[in-house]
């Protein structure tokens, strides 16, 4: 029981450091249109900011083998602190570009720390405890974040300030923790190739999901303000996705462990493609209707990533799950640094349904290739547990690795 009060400080860390990065995201779309930046200027933030997620992945666990978990927490804090105070100082779409690339380094470093601290402190006994505990505040604070755009003013100084305050407060849990620091463990080898080798099936879902979730987390208050949601509403269509996703892990999960995991991701991208008709359809019929239709956009096609990962373990030894959570991420961050970019050029020059096609398109893809992929092999006799897989660090394999428990047996 001390040891999971001991963890109080890392998750409270974690829900101010998704409280300030998820709120940048929505509050730099609306600053954007305030300041007559172009749809395709707007899209181009959201790219940057997965632009720097990656690069931080990559360097944070080297920065910590160097410096130590409490420094390299601090350094990224500081940098994404400088990004979002500096929004107001340069205004600009390629300057803003500029201090997401920030932010989002400071999110996947900060993350990283987080995680490899906990890894470091977990036992078998209070793992998944810990780790249920753990994706609830992160979906919390990512819930929450969404509507802060409900409050802060567009293109204010004030609200960038109280962001960046609420990042600089992500500090003092960490830092003033009576913890021990861990031993910096060893940073995983980035084999991209290695998911495509055990799944390539995995290797489009992962694309597919980032680009389903970019491009709505992104460019969504775009769509909502095209569509004539005021940033309160487009606060609610926001939020309606995430819980929509939130909610749908259990039941989505009870049939990845269930049936085959390939129908299932069938399924959820047929799903996927009715939502986003729906979705589409829904503009005209007031706000209620669009809110609803977000939440179902969210239940078909937030789980597409954790399915699958899970499918992709299936295949994997135990020696190779840190490093096949690395390539999942990698080939997940690939698809969001291009997806935001894209979807904004779309309603630029097509209009707001445009991104709901480029969604619908690529999940239509995916069911294609899901086909494809059944005809080539069988579904594997052995089957990890289904785990909700956050998308926050390369590190995110140690976390969960222990918890796909093979249900007959492991290959070694």
């Amino acid at each position: 029981m001390r040891l999971m009060i001991s963890f109080t400080s890392l998750f409270l860390s974690v829900l101010l450091l998704q409280l300030s990065s998820g709120g940048v995201g929505p509050l730099d779309a609306l600053s954007g249109l305030q300041l007559d930046f172009t749809k395709g200027q707007i899209g181009l933030l959201g790219s940057a900011h997965f632009l720097g997620f990656f690069l931080g992945c990559w360097w944070a666990p080297r920065l910590m083998g160097g410096i130590g978990h409490s420094r390299a927490f601090a350094a990224f804090t500081a940098v994404g602190t400088i990004g979002l105070l500096a929004h107001m100082l340069l205004i600009g779409p390629y300057a803003w570009a500029a201090m997401r690339i920030a932010t989002g380094l400071c999110v996947a470093g900060c993350y990283t720390v987080i995680e490899a601290w906990l890894h470091a402190r977990l036992t078998n006994e209070i793992r998944g405890r810990t780790m249920g505990i753990y994706r609830v505040v992160d979906m919390s604070g990512s819930l929450v974040a969404q509507m802060l755009i409900a409050v802060l003013e567009p293109a204010s100084y004030v609200s960038y300030n109280l962001l960046a305050i609420l990042c600089c407060a992500a500090l003092l849990p960490l830092t003033l923790s009576r913890m021990e620091q861990p031993k910096t463990p060893e940073a995983p080898r980035l084999r991209p190739m290695l998911v495509w080798r055990l799944s390539p099936l995995a290797t489009v879902g992962v694309v597919v999901a980032a680009v389903s979730s970019a491009s709505f987390r992104m460019v969504g208050p775009v769509y909502g303000e095209a569509v004539g949601l005021s940033a309160s509403q487009i606060a609610w269509f926001l939020s309606a996705f995430v819980l929509g996703g939130a909610l749908a892990q259990l039941p989505v999960g009870w049939l990845a462990d269930k049936f085959d995991r390939r129908w299932v991701l069938i399924w959820l991208s047929g799903a996927a493609i009715a939502a986003s008709g729906l979705t589409v359809a829904a503009q005209d019929m007031g706000s209620e209707a669009v809110m609803s239709a977000a939440f179902v956009f969210g239940v078909t096609t937030f789980p597409v990533y954790s399915v699958s990962a899970a499918h992709a373990h299936d295949f994997a030894r135990t020696s190779e799950r840190v490093e096949l959570s690395a390539a999942l991420m990698f080939f997940y961050a690939l698809g969001a640094i291009a997806a935001p970019y894209a979807a904004s050029l779309l309603i630029e020059y097509s209009g707001p349904p445009a991104m709901f096609t480029l969604i619908a398109l690529a999940h239509l893809g995916l069911v294609a290739f899901g086909f494809g992929r059944m005809r080539s092999r069988p579904s594997p006799d052995r089957r990890t547990r289904y785990v909700y897989s956050p998308r926050t660090s390369f590190l995110i394999g140690r976390l969960t690795g222990r918890q796909r428990n093979r249900r007959r047996g492991d290959p070694k």
